[in-house]
This record gives structure tokens, sequence and C-alpha cells, in this order.
């Protein structure tokens, strides 16, 4: 095996595994249930539409690979933005819903125990 097939496979499994834990994370540090299913539904699609670009990347022809990354690097922050907006948009109406109803959830860390 040459090196830059090994350093090919090295970075696409580092790459995946970086990306499974930052999914995991995502989803662990949710507060709610809705938030947490937002996040999971949010992180399948994130998950189907990276293995799209790469499999995109692999089958288009070379002029093409180009516009491809132009569309990506445009796509992907704004996905970025709604995925935080609407995170944060939930966080607010779980918050204002606990408020109308009297009860007080404490976040992740707020706790009696928690140091």
């Amino acid at each position: 095996m040459n090196p830059g097939l090994i350093g090919g496979i090295a970075g696409c499994v580092i790459g995946c595994i970086g990306g499974a834990i930052g999914t995991a994370a995502s989803i662990r540090n949710t507060l709610s249930p809705r938030e947490r299913a937002f996040a999971i539904k949010a992180s399948i699609i994130g998950w189907i539409a990276g293995i799209i670009f790469i499999a995109f990347l692999l089958l288009l022809p070379t002029p093409w690979r180009f516009a491809l990354w132009l569309a990506y690097g445009i796509l992907l922050p704004l996905g970025i933005i709604q995925w935080n907006r609407t995170q944060q948009r939930i966080r607010n109406e779980e918050s204002q819903n606990q408020q109308v109803h009297g009860t007080h959830s404490q976040a992740r860390g707020d706790g009696p125990f928690s140091s």
C-alpha cells in the first residue's frame, strides 16, 4: 500500500469518528425531548447529505467537482445557521412553556449536586 492510500483511509476513519463524537455530543446536550428529537432528525439529514456529497465527489467528472465544492461551501454554513436557529427557537418555546405552566426543570449542570 502506498502512503497516500493509507493517509486517505486514516483521514476518512478519523473524520468519521470525529463526526460520530460530535453528533453524539449534540444529541446528549439537548435539554428537552422535543429538542432531542430535532437534533436526531437534523443529524440524520446531515449524515445523509455528507454521504451524498462524498458519493458525488467520487462519481462526477472533474469540472463538476469544483461546482459541487462551491455549492457545499454555501449550503453547509446555511444548514448550520438554520440548525442553530431552530434549536434556539425550540429552547425558547420550551422555556416559555415552563414559565406559563409554573414548572421549572433544572438545566444540566445546574442541579444541587453539580460542582
